[in-house]
């Protein structure tokens, strides 16, 4: 079977997906957690990666995706991956990336006011000048002009690039038990748009993993707002007419729970969808479904945490919760689960039963603070 884990980070990302033939990819790298502060609940993700990667006897993925360039999504990549532009970012206990997966905007984007942040454009950039390890999703028109202005030939690298409403050619049903399909960054979007806007520009893709003849879906959302999210359902369902590419047994929901990702307003109690939302979360869920928030705990009413503007909000999560339709469907939340006390790994096994949620046992020290405090946060 195949099995897909998303690691408590905060507000942050981090997924990783191990295929029944060994393989292995990672959604975004955010070592978020602060090694001076015995309370900070965030997991270590640099060592949890390099204990699977250990036991594996490995020390390279297969594939690493950064979906864009924001802090949340990057954090501590440029001190634990082997990074092929520079010697100072390789050495004994770094990690190895065989295919690293950018939106185009990685490349040409020049905004990016974070070091780190330009630590990986120009890792992205050093392997698409060098034409191998990578692969860049994009109409292939977005890069040509950056080719030219950097003495690149644009013929020559179009074997890199992957547009919307395509496979990622690394991958298949055949030889690997699962098949990545892209749904942004999408033309629509890159037509209508003068300026790059990175969030807007992310990586969205539907993964399917075939066990013995049974598919199981996963849709893997980046920090996109309501109206991406429109548009995707737009071109896929309407203009495409492949409704079953939003197909879903796991969902990744957008940016750590925003309402911003359902519609315009936050609401009371629970923030309203626009239509191709709510189709996409109610029309498209398969049976005992799995919804997925990488983000904080979410705030109960009234308190300070409800009042912050940023993510989560309590209103997204109300409307998500309310969507799953059968009683074997769950709303998970990374740093909830499977206890506000003590998080761990969200960790599914894919297989010919479809998706199957794995459980956690209980330390005894997290249930003994259970039972003193109920709620922590």
């Amino acid at each position: 079977m195949h099995r897909i884990t998303f690691f408590p980070l905060g507000n942050a990302d981090s997924y990783r997906i191990i295929l029944e033939n060994g393989k292995r990819i990672l959604f975004d790298y955010a070592n978020t957690r602060d090694p001076n502060d015995e309370k900070d609940l965030r997991c270590d993700l640099p060592s949890l990666l390099r204990e699977d990667l250990n036991k594996a006897g490995r020390d390279y993925f297969d594939v690493v995706a950064i979906t864009h360039l924001d802090e949340d999504h990057y954090k501590g990549a440029s001190e634990f991956f082997w990074l092929k532009h520079a010697s100072k970012y390789q050495g004994e206990g770094r990690i190895k990336i065989e295919t690293l997966w950018v939106p185009a905007a990685i490349i040409t984007e020049e905004g990016t006011e974070n070091e780190e942040g330009r630590i990986i454009r120009r890792e992205a950039r050093h392997r698409f000048k060098e034409g191998k390890g990578i692969r860049v999703f994009s109409r292939p028109e977005r890069l040509r002009k950056w080719c030219e202005r950097n003495g690149i030939d644009f013929e020559s690298r179009k074997g890199l690039m992957t547009d919307a409403g395509q496979l990622a050619p690394e991958f298949s049903k055949i030889k690997d038990g699962v098949e990545f399909f892209v749904h942004s960054p999408h033309a629509k979007r890159l037509n209508e748009r003068e300026v790059e806007d990175r969030n807007d520009d992310a990586l969205v893709m539907q993964a399917t993993f075939i066990v013995d003849g049974v598919d199981s879906k996963s849709l893997l959302m980046s920090d996109i707002t309501h109206e991406v999210i429109t548009d995707i359902v737009e071109v896929t369902r309407d203009q495409k007419k492949r409704p079953e590419r939003l197909e879903w047994d796991i969902v990744k929901i957008p940016h750590h729970c925003s309402y911003k990702a359902i519609g315009p307003e936050k609401g009371n109690d629970q923030t309203k969808p626009v239509e191709n939302v709510d189709w996409l979360y109610k029309e498209k869920q398969q049976p005992g479904a799995y919804m997925v928030s990488s983000s904080k705990i979410i705030p109960k009413k009234g308190t300070a945490e409800d009042e912050d503007p940023y993510p989560p909000h309590r209103q997204a999560a109300n409307y998500y919760k309310s969507v799953l339709s059968s009683p074997s469907s769950k709303w998970l939340v990374t740093m909830e689960h499977p206890r506000e006390t003590d998080p761990k790994p969200i960790e599914f096994e894919v297989g010919r039963l479809k998706v199957n949620l794995k459980k956690v046992a209980a330390t005894a020290a997290a249930i003994a603070t259970e039972r003193v405090t109920p709620r922590a946060g």
